[in-house]
C-alpha cells in the first residue's frame, strides 16, 4: 500500500502529535478536516454526522445526537478532586502533562503560574469552584468566561452594556437586565461543556460531552452549560431543506467514487503533512479564502510544503544535514506533483462538506444566544455571530464553525491580550 511515510523516511523522523487522540478533550475538529484526519474512515464518520443533523433538525433522530453552543471563552479550565487522592484541583490543559499542573493549594498556583497572568484566575477559580458539587467521581472542563474586573460598561451603537472579552468574541449583556445584575453579582463566570470519567487516575479518564449544570452552584460564580435545551422548538429542517443536505450527501458519494483511496488514506497516517495541509488552509482563511478554487488550492499546498521545507533546510548547520533534508524535499514535492489531481479531488470533498457544514450552522445561528455578541475592530464593533456549535453523535464530537466569520475574526481580530 503507497505510504508518504515511505518518501519521508530519510527525513529528521519528527512527527507531529496530534492532539485529542487519547480521550482527552483539548481539541475539536472542523467538520471538513475529518477527510484528513481519517481518511476514509473520516469521510464516513463527517457524513455520518451530517446524516445525524439531518434527522434530528428534521424531527427524525432518535435521540442519539446533541447539539451545543460553542463558547469562546479562556483559558481553559478542568475542575475536580484527582482521583489519585481525592484532593480538589484546578488546572489548564496541563493538567494532561507528562507531569501534570494541577493546583490543589494556592501554594501549587504561585509554583506552576508564578509569572503568568492566570496566578489571580486560577487562585480565584480554586477558591469558589472547590465549593461547587461537582461530582465527586467526575472532573469537569469549561472555558472560563469572565474574573473580577473584567467586565467593563461600554455603549455600541447607543446601547449600554455589561461587556466581557475572554477571547475574540465580545459578549454583551444589556444593562439593567436580569441577566446583567446576575454576572455582576458574581466574581468568575465559566461555562462547563465535557466530564471525564474513570480512573484510577486522571490520565486514565475518559471524555464525555453534554455536561448539565443546571443544578450546579457556587457562591460567587456564574455556572452554566453549553446545552441548547429548546432546539427542537427553535430550529427545523423544511422539507426542501432536508432534501439540500441528501442533495449534498449523494455529491459527496459521487466525488468519493472519483477519489484513490489509497493517496487519501496515506495523507491522514502522515500526521506531519495533515498538518501542512491544515495550516495551508488555515492560511487561507485568514485571507478571506474558502476552500473553493480546489485546483489552486492543490497547487498552492505544494508551494506551501516547498517552502516550509526550505525554511528548516535553512536553518540546518551542515551541508549533509542540508543534503539529507532537500533530498527529503524533492522525494516529497515529486510524489505530491504525481498526485495533484488526486489532491485537488480531496479538496473538493473536504468543499463539500465546508457548505454544508455552513448551511446546517447558519440555520443554527437563529438560536438566540443569552447575550449579544460582537467582534472588536479598528473602528469599534461589529456585529458577529456566536463562535458556533458542537455536535455530539456516538460519543464523538465535532465543531460546527463558519470559518470564513469566526475563524477569521479569530485570526484577525484585535484581542485584550497580547
Amino acid at each position: 500500500m503507497f505510504s508518504f511515510r515511505q518518501v519521508t523516511e530519510i527525513d529528521d523522523g519528527k512527527w507531529f502529535f496530534v492532539e485529542g487522540k487519547d480521550g482527552k478533550n483539548v481539541h475539536l475538529e472542523h467538520l471538513e478536516d475529518e477527510v484528513l484526519n481519517g481518511g476514509t474512515d473520516g469521510v464516513k464518520t463527517a457524513t455520518d454526522f451530517l446524516i445525524a443533523l439531518r434527522d434530528m433538525l428534521a424531527g427524525k433522530s432518535k435521540g442519539e445526537t446533541d447539539i451545543t453552543m460553542k463558547w469562546d471563552g479562556a483559558p481553559a479550565i478542568f475542575c475536580g478532586k484527582d482521583p489519585s487522592d481525592g484532593r480538589f484541583f484546578v488546572g489548564t490543559k496541563g493538567v494532561f502533562a507528562n507531569n501534570p499542573k494541577l493546583c490543589k493549594t494556592e501554594g501549587d498556583v504561585d509554583e506552576l503560574y508564578s509569572g503568568s497572568g492566570l496566578n489571580p484566575k486560577l487562585k480565584l477559580a480554586l477558591k469558589l469552584l472547590s465549593q461547587a458539587n461537582i461530582p465527586d467521581k467526575e472532573v469537569w472542563q469549561g472555558d472560563m468566561m469572565w474574573t473580577s474586573g473584567d467586565l467593563e460598561k461600554k455603549t455600541i451603537e447607543g446601547k449600554s452594556y455589561t461587556t466581557f472579552q475572554p477571547n475574540t468574541i465580545v459578549y454583551a449583556v444589556p444593562s439593567g437586565t436580569p441577566l446583567d445584575t446576575e454576572i455582576k453579582k458574581a466574581q468568575l463566570g465559566i461555562v462547563f461543556h465535557t466530564k471525564y470519567t474513570g480512573g484510577p487516575t486522571l490520565a486514565d479518564m475518559k471524555a464525555s460531552f453534554g455536561v448539565d449544570a443546571s443544578r450546579t452552584k457556587a457562591k460567587g460564580c456564574w455556572i452554566k452549560d453549553a446545552s441548547i435545551r429548546d432546539l427542537g422548538g427553535t430550529v427545523s429542517f423544511t422539507q426542501k431543506e432536508t432534501r439540500v443536505i441528501d442533495r449534498f450527501i449523494s455529491l459527496i458519494e459521487k466525488l468519493m467514487a472519483k477519489v484513490d483511496k489509497s493517496v487519501l488514506n496515506a495523507i491522514a497516517e502522515d500526521n506531519k503533512l495533515t498538518t501542512d495541509i491544515k495550516a495551508y488552509i488555515n492560511k487561507n482563511v485568514r485571507e478571506g479564502q474558502p476552500i473553493r478554487d480546489t485546483a489552486r488550492m492543490a497547487a498552492g499546498v505544494i508551494k506551501h510544503v516547498e517552502t516550509k521545507y526550505m525554511k528548516e533546510i535553512d536553518k540546518l548547520k551542515t551541508q549533509a544535514s542540508r543534503d539529507r533534508k532537500t533530498a527529503a524535499m524533492q522525494l516529497l514535492l515529486d510524489t505530491l506533483l504525481e498526485r495533484k489531481d488526486q489532491i485537488k479531488m480531496i479538496f473538493d470533498v473536504m468543499r463539500a462538506f465546508q457548505v454544508c457544514k455552513n448551511y446546517i450552522t447558519h440555520k443554527l445561528e437563529k438560536i438566540k444566544g443569552m447575550t449579544d455578541t460582537f467582534v472588536k475592530t479598528d473602528t469599534g464593533f461589529k456585529v458577529t455571530n456566536p463562535e458556533g456549535f458542537v455536535a455530539i453523535s456516538g460519543g464523538n464530537a465535532i465543531k460546527l464553525v463558519d470559518r470564513l466569520e469566526f475563524s477569521m475574526n479569530n485570526f484577525n481580530a484585535i484581542k485584550n491580550w497580547g
